[in-house]
């Protein structure tokens, strides 16, 4: 990375545990940059949490990271390589395992109880919380692989430029500090 990328990332992929916030980073990210913002969950399911077929999210995420100026939200193990070939910096969250399964319960929550749309008209369902699939037991499923992802990325040279936050304290003072994108 050189220094005018250093100070003014152009491509940003923020990565993290499940519930650590991504969505609400990679927004704030955009808003205090200027950077467009590519909510991920946009391009990947459709009404009716069916998912859209991987090789067409591979395509519609090509098409996103071969744009000069980006921030998104996540990095799906599906297609992951497509924006890591072009990212400038990878913000890495991770938090404790009780911090984010605590956001994550009270997100899930308070989206089941205001009824919220979420990507594409989705709304969150009891059996969607409770069931196999849900992103609660996704949590629990995918913890420590994410976490191993986002500190092998860290300690490999050859990877895209990684700053890695362990409480959002010091990510939001980081965000805080980030100038408009030039």
């Amino acid at each position: 990375m050189d220094s005018a990328e250093a100070t003014h990332p152009a491509r940003i992929m923020v990565f993290g545990v499940t519930g650590s916030g991504k969505t609400t980073l990679a927004k704030e990210i955009a808003r205090r940059t200027g950077l467009p913002c590519v909510l991920i969950d946009d391009l990947t399911w459709q009404p009716g949490w069916i998912p859209v077929p991987v090789d067409e999210q591979r395509r519609i995420l090509g098409e996103v990271c071969d744009g000069d100026h980006w921030v998104i939200d996540h990095g799906y193990r599906a297609w992951v390589d497509i924006p890591l070939a072009r990212t400038d910096l990878i913000v890495a969250l991770d938090y404790p395992r009780l911090l984010s399964l605590a956001r994550l319960v009270r997100r899930c929550l308070t989206n089941l109880l205001s009824r919220r749309q979420l990507c594409n008209g989705n709304t969150e369902s009891l059996r969607n919380l409770l069931g196999r699939d849900s992103i609660i037991a996704w949590h629990f499923t995918s913890f420590r692989r994410k976490r191993r992802r986002m500190r092998a990325w860290l300690a490999d040279p050859d990877a895209p430029a990684v700053v890695l936050f362990r409480w959002p304290r010091d990510a939001a003072a980081w965000v805080a500090s980030l100038p408009p994108y030039a």
